[in-house]
């Protein structure tokens, strides 16, 4: 379904305030200037905790979905768009994740990563097709970002991600808005910019902060650490090596060069080289053990919570 009407939202921008803080700011030396820029930043987290309970059940939802092996997909223009996008590009790395399972959109296509695509964020058609074109499906989850909460891009995703029954989201810096085509708003309001309407800073700030924690605590409930550990990566260069023989190193008391070889005898995988060693077994018992288990390390190792 595409929608052809544009979106239109009437209520007051707070990101296109003017702050006062900032008003002779060019008349500031270049300490004053940084100074300034700090005490707004500073006000970032304080704003992103107020919005834990919303982020919560955001969350709650989304690692549902990715057990029944749902999708999440972020949707955004300009900033808010290429921070979506990046935070989806980290989780392969970090969390050994398929590169499918979290995916960014951005309005204007790969190009606006690097160059502003103007009007790209106008259209609700487009925003509609991209979520069309990525099959979205009622296990998915769709989060829009975006400063103002007014993108039509975003909008018009949102809608035909939930006339396909997937669960919806949006994230803004602006007052909370209401639409049945949105299950979950995350509000969180960090007041006017210091340039005014230059939303790549403390709107940005917020939107990296939030993403961040959305992407980490459901890797986390997914059975991606061991603690805070980064258990489930496949080493694939000379830092992952490094890296997952002295987290398997850490965790059994191997020394450095019984790790690696563990690691090695597991391809690369940490947690299965783990379950190798601690239940003296072959790499494909250690693999059916882990996934007996939905993939904790915790679950297999640790008689305590067996």
């Amino acid at each position: 379904m595409v929608y052809k009407e544009k979106t239109k939202m009437n209520s007051t921008k707070i990101t296109e305030q003017q702050n006062p803080n900032s008003m002779d700011i060019d008349s500031m030396d270049i300490g004053e200037i940084l100074r300034t820029i700090n005490n707004e930043d500073e006000k970032v987290a304080k704003v992103v905790k107020e919005a834990i309970p919303q982020v919560q059940l955001f969350v709650e939802s989304l690692i549902d979905s990715f057990w029944n092996g749902g999708r999440l997909f972020y949707v955004g223009a300009g900033t808010s768009g290429r921070l979506g996008v990046l935070d989806a590009s980290e989780c392969p790395p970090t969390f050994r994740t398929d590169p499918e399972m979290v995916q960014g959109i951005i309005a204007g296509g790969y190009k606006a990563l690097k160059n502003s695509v103007e009007g790209a964020e106008d259209s609700a058609n487009n925003g509609a097709n991209s979520i069309i074109e990525k099959e979205v499906n009622k296990n998915d989850v769709v989060l829009g970002i975006s400063a103002n909460g007014k993108a039509p891009f975003i909008h018009g995703a949102l809608k035909e991600a939930k006339s396909r029954s997937a669960i919806t989201g949006l994230l803004m810096c602006n007052s909370p808005i209401t639409k049945s085509y949105i299950d979950h708003v995350i509000s969180v309001i960090v007041g006017p910019e210091i340039i005014t309407g230059s939303t790549r800073m403390k709107a940005g700030t917020a939107t990296k902060l939030v993403l961040n924690m959305i992407t980490t605590t459901a890797m986390i409930k997914l059975n991606k650490t061991y603690g805070n550990l980064m258990v489930d990566l496949t080493a694939c260069n000379d830092k992952l090596w490094d890296r997952g023989a002295r987290i398997v190193s850490q965790i059994t008391n191997l020394n450095y060069n019984e790790s690696l070889q563990f690691l090695k005898k597991a391809d690369g995988e940490v947690k299965t080289a783990l379950v190798m060693e601690f239940k003296k077994c072959s790499k494909s018992e250690a693999k059916n053990k882990l996934d007996s288990k939905n993939g904790s390390l915790s679950r297999v190792i640790d008689k305590k919570k067996n």
